[in-house]
């Protein structure tokens, strides 16, 4: 009985203990949560962002759902892409406007100053936060390295686009876009230039290229993403270390004309002819996509060394798709007077060249500026 006696009473100081215990947390309760109150309205707050629609496959249908691959671009305009993705709606304030439908493999020089001018005006306003392009994936990479360059705001631009049509099994456009409005919402994105957002990873606009044909996973960064989203979380691990953006010499909104670039590739046999006809149709540079460290066939030199005697700026890539072209390794670059591009792809060289021929035509100022952006 005396066992019994202690033991009620250690329960009835237990239970005292811990109704004192809770009443104390009680009072503490609202002076915890006052923080998160005050926060609230600030949090609750969606970022406004405009989704410019210009076609591919993300705007895309196939006859049917196992038609992964073999589809009609560019039919679906941009506002039903936004209705079929109800959750954007949680995460910001959005409004499409339809710039382009088109296949990316369409895009030119007039197509990417018009957008990157269309671009420019919504971020000069105050009730935009950030830019979302659906765009195809075949040259998004260069659409994307064009305004990492010209544009001059730190707001989030972001290019994103599909690799499988909505009306496929296993469709990435949703998602990509849902990621890719969550990026350009995000007060991390500032300040990082224009971005590419697929298969949950977030590319810098310079290094992104596709490199598959239609797996879900093409895109890639020689140096790897950005960052990832997960689960509704933008996460960033490393930053752009190049010039982009409020950092460059150009501003797109006083680009009016792009000079002509062309790109020849280099093969076993390779036709001389390719260089003349771009000489004839009045490229001011030609971006030789060489093999290796930008190898050039003794064939091919006296060729190109003519074109640069007309006036006409010859730089050496590589078709390898990474790696740095080392100037006066494979040619003599300072005796032909010709450039390298460094890291980058022939594609995206072309993009680089027309940009600083804006700016100069003076060689040593030209390699400069392919060795800086």
């Amino acid at each position: 009985m005396k066992r019994f006696a202690r033991l009620t009473t250690l329960s009835t100081l237990l239970l005292a203990a811990s109704l004192t215990t809770g009443a104390a947390h009680a009072q503490l309760a609202p002076s915890a949560a006052t923080p998160a109150q005050a926060s609230a309205p600030a949090e609750a707050r969606k970022a406004n962002i405009v989704i410019i629609g210009t076609g591919g496959t993300i705007a895309g249908a196939g006859a049917a759902a196992t038609n992964t691959a073999a589809y009609q671009s560019a039919v679906v305009p941009v506002d039903k892409i936004i209705a079929s993705v109800p959750e954007i709606s949680k995460i910001a304030n959005v409004k499409g406007e339809q710039v382009f439908q088109i296949g990316s493999e369409s895009f030119n020089n007039e197509r990417l100053l018009k957008l990157g001018k269309r671009v420019s005006e919504l971020l000069k306003q105050p009730d935009v936060d950030g830019i979302v392009i659906t765009h195809g994936t075949d040259t998004i990479e260069e659409t994307s390295y064009f305004l990492n360059l010209t544009l001059k705001s730190d707001k989030p631009v972001v290019v994103v686009g599909s690799m499988r049509p909505g009306t496929a099994l296993g469709a990435d456009g949703a998602l990509n876009l849902y990621d890719a409005v969550l990026v350009a919402s995000s007060p991390e994105s500032r300040g990082k230039g224009t971005l590419a957002v697929l298969n949950d990873e977030i590319h810098t606009g310079r290094d992104v290229t596709k490199t598959n044909t239609f797996k879900t996973e093409t895109f890639r960064s020689p140096f790897g993403p950005l960052g990832y989203v997960v689960e509704g979380r933008t996460l960033y691990f490393r930053l752009p270390a190049r010039p982009h953006t409020t950092q460059t010499e150009w501003d797109i909104d006083k680009l009016d004309k792009l000079p002509e670039v062309a790109v020849v590739y280099a093969y076993g046999n390779v036709n001389p002819g390719a260089v003349d006809a771009a000489v004839k149709n009045g490229a001011k540079a030609i971006v030789y996509a060489a093999t290796g460290n930008g190898s050039v066939g003794d064939y091919m030199v006296e060729p190109l060394k003519a074109a640069r005697a007309k006036g006409v700026q010859i730089v050496r890539a590589s078709r390898t798709g990474s790696g740095v072209v080392i100037r006066n390794a494979e040619q003599p670059d300072d005796k032909y007077d010709w450039l390298v591009t460094d890291d980058q792809l022939p594609q995206k060289a072309r993009i680089l060249m027309a940009l600083a021929l804006t700016k100069t035509s003076d060689s040593k100022e030209l390699q400069k500026i392919l060795w800086k952006y």
